[in-house]
């Protein structure tokens, strides 16, 4: 492991304004920030991953333990794991090829006085050979298409629309 790898073994990185990247293998604990985007590469390891107004990115081999969440922004997932599921507001979530999501999805109902963020019909797609486990639970209105070749648990609040190959209709 090099220095840089050990200096963020189990410490917090918290930011209020800015883009955090965990490189390759890091395993930094909890990652937060407040207006910016997290992207964890490969095979880093975080406790939990929080941001409000900004993305998420998991590359392939990636693991967050407990939550990845923010209120908007994208959320990509690549064979990457999560193991206490996925929270947002109004951001569209693309799962896989190949994610497992343990804890389900939830995607909470838009109480923002903004006309576009609660217009905005977020995208939802579990990718071929992708699982999440848990309850899918929208409380606002989605778009959701997953892989005949996903597994996925119950689902609430949405209609699933099932689709075939490597992407779902645009």
């Amino acid at each position: 492991m090099s220095a840089a790898c050990e200096q963020h073994t189990s410490t917090a990185t918290s930011k209020v304004m800015g883009n955090i990247e965990v490189g390759a293998g890091e395993r930094p604990g909890d990652v937060s920030t407040v207006n910016g985007s997290i992207r964890i590469r490969e095979n880093a390891v975080v406790a939990t991953a929080h941001t409000v107004n900004g993305g998420l990115s998991l590359a392939d081999g990636a693991d967050v333990a407990g939550q990845l969440r923010n209120v908007n922004g994208p959320i990509r997932v690549g064979a990457a794991h999560v193991g206490a599921g996925i929270d947002t507001v109004s951001g569209g979530i693309e799962l896989g090829p190949d994610a497992q999501v343990d804890g389900g999805i939830h995607v909470h109902k838009d109480n923002s006085v903004l006309s576009w963020s609660s217009s905005h019909v977020p995208r939802v797609v579990v990718g071929p050979g992708s699982r999440v486990g848990g309850t899918l639970n929208f409380e606002r209105k989605v778009l959701l298409y997953v892989s005949d070749k996903a597994t996925i648990g119950p689902v609430e609040g949405a209609t699933v629309t099932k689709y075939s190959g490597e992407r779902p209709p645009e």
